[in-house]
């Protein structure tokens, strides 16, 4: 099963009564860490977060140390050789990842969780309501998330916090249009009927009722918004737009360095194998949640 049909069986939302659902999202987060694809793909993530957040204690030098001329080969005090500037490439790997996780994460958090509100309230909102909300999302999806970001930085300025906003942004729109379609899949149940029927507040059947029945794609959704974030923080950063010099960053590095390719390829590979392993990784993981949930569903079905 390809990523693309996992992601698609996971989406599919077969309702039932909210302890069941927390079963269901139980049993299938535990059988996701049984397969293979979701075991290396943790192994990897796992790998490079450690690389990331506990790097800079094991630096040998300042990330804006000078050890050397610039793309100086591997040496005693450089051991991957210097940057354009003649600082350790190293020392600026190793510090430079914390930006781009903390970035990407925070930005999903927030824009997985506007969208999820968005979503409940157009799908559980009447006709009005809903058309308003959706026709505000179709807008924003009328945007490319590049040009998008591009648009917000140039006008407020490349900030941590802009960036995070950038993401959410960009993304909130895509969980908005998921969780719509799966609120209105469950909003149809009649456990949701009967709770309406009993005076059941609006708040408490969102999240009681509905909230656990649609845990499944969400989840699946959280990890492809993160997997987007991580590749479009780096390319704010490549473009210049995210975190400026002298700072080590991923991103940055590789836009610093690229004119060294052929004399210093470390310089330059480094990041960009540290992302591509972390999207990787990202992407394994949710395939395997992803795959989990669909079996999951067919074998409570089956009974």
């Amino acid at each position: 099963m390809t990523l693309a049909d996992a992601t698609h069986d996971a989406l599919v939302v077969r309702p039932v009564g909210a302890d069941q659902a927390l079963t269901r999202h139980r049993g299938f987060l535990r059988q996701s860490l049984r397969l293979r694809r979701t075991q290396v793909g943790l192994a990897i993530v796992t790998a490079v977060v450690g690389v990331a957040l506990l790097g800079p204690l094991f630096a040998p030098h300042s990330p804006t140390a000078f050890v050397g001329a610039p793309f100086s080969p591997p040496s005693a005090d450089a051991k991957l050789g210097a940057d354009y500037l003649g600082r350790d490439v190293l020392s600026r790997f190793l510090d430079g990842g914390r930006n781009i996780l903390l970035t990407g994460f925070l930005g999903t958090v927030l824009g997985v969780g506007c969208g999820t509100a968005l979503g409940l309230f157009a799908g559980y909102s009447m006709r009005r309501a809903d058309d308003v909300v959706m026709r505000f999302v179709d807008l924003l999806l009328a945007f490319p998330g590049i040009v998008l970001a591009l648009l917000v930085i140039t006008v407020i300025g490349a900030h941590t916090w802009v960036l995070v906003c950038v993401v959410a942004l960009t993304y909130a729109p895509y969980t908005a249009r998921l969780v719509r379609s799966s609120t209105i899949q469950v909003r149809e149940t009649d456990f949701v009927k009967y709770a309406q029927g009993t005076g059941v507040p609006t708040r408490r059947i969102l999240l009681g009722e509905i909230l656990p029945n649609i845990a499944a794609p969400l989840t699946v959704e959280f990890g492809l918004r993160l997997t987007h974030s991580i590749g479009l923080i780096a390319g704010l950063d490549y473009l210049g737009l995210g975190v400026g010099p002298p700072k080590a960053d991923w991103g940055l590095m590789t836009q610093e360095n690229q004119n060294g390719l052929t004399t210093a390829p470390l310089s330059v590979l480094l990041p960009i194998i540290a992302i591509v392993l972390l999207t990787v990784g990202a992407n394994l993981v949710t395939d395997g949640i992803g795959h989990a949930a669909a079996g999951v569903d067919r074998t409570m079905a089956s009974n």
